[in-house]
């Protein structure tokens, strides 16, 4: 899951698409928690643990507004799925985990992309996203 962290970080789409293939066919619900790792801490660093649903909303249409590698997914959808983190979980009970997944990976792309990080920071990043997903599992 380090791949594809890495690969939303330096916006090298075809690396990320290839490691969403393989979860997707060969699914790698232990290293999924990296990701949720990964999207968790980015979220509340970039916008806070007490973002507003204004706050959440205004960069939602901003990543979307930047996206321009196709489609993003549904604007409430990625609202839903930030706000969870944040404070708000019953907001994805209905969703499918796949949808979660997919939004979680939009999202943490664009912050790693609006975040810029160094190669010494982005190893920091991907440390402590592997470290939390290491603790949630215990």
């Amino acid at each position: 899951m380090t791949d594809l962290i890495r690969a939303l970080a330096r916006a090298d789409w075809d690396a990320a698409d290839a490691v969403v293939a393989g979860i997707r066919q060969h699914g790698l619900p232990g290293g999924l928690r990296v990701i949720e790792a990964a999207f968790a801490i980015a979220v509340h660093r970039h916008l806070g643990a007490d973002a507003t649903p204004s706050d959440v909303a205004a960069f939602v249409s901003s990543a979307r507004a930047q996206y321009q590698q196709g489609d993003t997914p549904p604007a409430l959808e990625i609202e839903g799925v930030i706000r969870a983190a944040v404070g708000e979980p019953e907001l994805i009970e209905n969703m499918a985990p796949d949808e979660v997944l997919g939004v979680e990976i939009f999202v943490l792309g664009q912050i790693l992309l609006e975040s810029d990080l160094t190669p010494a920071e982005l190893d920091e990043f991907v440390a402590e996203a592997e470290q939390l997903a290491a603790d949630y599992s215990s």
